[in-house]
């Protein structure tokens, strides 16, 4: 078979700041193909994907309405890169699915939606099966850094008994969805007004990695608990066209405990904030398992979240393509790997 045969034919679903990374990825990727291209913005339909991404036309163009190409168009996998909440996503990706394709989904509860949503997950678990298709949630956080890493790390413990993990990382990159969702900007008595009516939410996904923590290593957590606070700038910091000025929140800082009982077995911390740098914190990954042995790992800076998470993404595109049918998680999975070449990937 050549390599033309094996390509591995892909639609882009979302041109967001991260769909628009994936695409770019997918394009430059050997072995993969993009065929095609979604978004809800009237001003992309019928352009070409290549010019919304600023480079040269490519000869596929973006719709607002899928339902053409997903009739017509041989399509092996799409990555949808729409929200971050599964309940939202859902009737995208039961329509996918129904089309007999398979979905690799960067929404933050997709990671492992049968933490908060069960009936969610069981519906888009049986409908994967009955098309004889697989779907999985996967991104930098969750997915991989609070998580799979940590998972993996265990590999040579011969106990564990508590995990503590923390990431702090720069928002800058992101765009003003997720500024508003970390209260970035805001007052104090905004901040707290926010948290209050859910606008507000801090790093969506902390019960997806506890939940797939805990399935991995068998840590008997019955129950999760969640606090948000702000992070108040004491300096002037800048993220695009967007000031924070001092006494502004320049982002949120978000614990996760998971307990077994009265013990708290898993903490995960996630200050995330603008341009953290400015007011003398750096960013950096950090990982704490006790047990025999104890283990430490850090990282600085951050791995970087807008590109990681595209690299999740299009390295997971053959690892979903040959997986069983269903719903999958990351942790029932190869872990992703740098894709040099998904037709040598498919020959193994």
């Amino acid at each position: 078979m050549n390599t033309q045969q094996q390509r591995i034919r892909v639609v882009q679903w979302g041109l967001g700041a991260m769909g628009r990374g994936i695409a770019q990825l997918i394009l430059a990727k050997d072995g993969l193909e993009l065929v095609g291209a979604v978004d809800a913005n009237p001003a992309y339909d019928g352009q070409d994907i290549g010019e919304v991404l600023g480079q040269d036309p490519v000869g596929v163009n973006v719709t607002n309405d899928p339902s053409m190409l997903l009739a017509t168009t041989r399509i092996d996998v799409v990555t949808i890169a729409t929200t971050s909440w599964v309940g939202r996503q859902l009737p995208d990706l039961k329509r996918i699915l129904s089309s007999g394709i398979n979905v690799v989904s960067i929404a933050e509860e997709m990671a492992a939606p049968e933490a908060q949503h069960p009936e969610i997950a069981a519906e888009l678990d049986a409908v994967a099966r009955e098309h004889g298709v697989s779907i999985v949630g996967v991104g930098v956080n969750p997915g991989f850094v609070l998580d799979l890493l940590v998972v993996t790390l265990t590999a040579g413990s011969q106990e564990v008994t508590r995990i503590e993990a923390s990431r702090v990382n720069d928002l800058s990159p992101y765009g003003p969805t997720v500024f508003r969702t970390q209260g970035v900007g805001t007052s104090l008595a905004e901040f707290e007004a926010g948290v209050a009516d859910g606008s507000i939410v801090g790093h969506v996904g902390f019960p997806e990695s506890i939940a797939l923590i805990n399935d991995a290593l068998g840590l008997g957590i019955d129950r999760v608990e969640q606090q948000i606070t702000p992070i108040v700038s004491s300096v002037r910091r800048e993220a695009g066209d967007l000031v924070i000025e001092p006494g502004q929140v320049a982002g949120c800082n978000h614990i996760a405990s998971g307990y077994r009982g009265d013990a708290e077995v898993i903490r995960l911390t996630h200050p995330q904030q603008v341009c953290p740098e400015a007011d003398g914190r750096s960013t950096g990954d950090y990982i704490t398992i006790y047990g025999t042995p104890e283990i430490h790992l850090s990282t600085g800076p951050e791995i970087a979240g807008g590109i990681a998470t595209a690299g999740i993404a299009v390295n997971t595109i053959p690892r979903i393509l040959a997986a069983s049918p269903g719903l999958k998680r990351v942790i029932d999975l190869p872990a992703p790997t740098a894709l040099m070449g998904a037709s040598a990937y498919l020959r193994r």
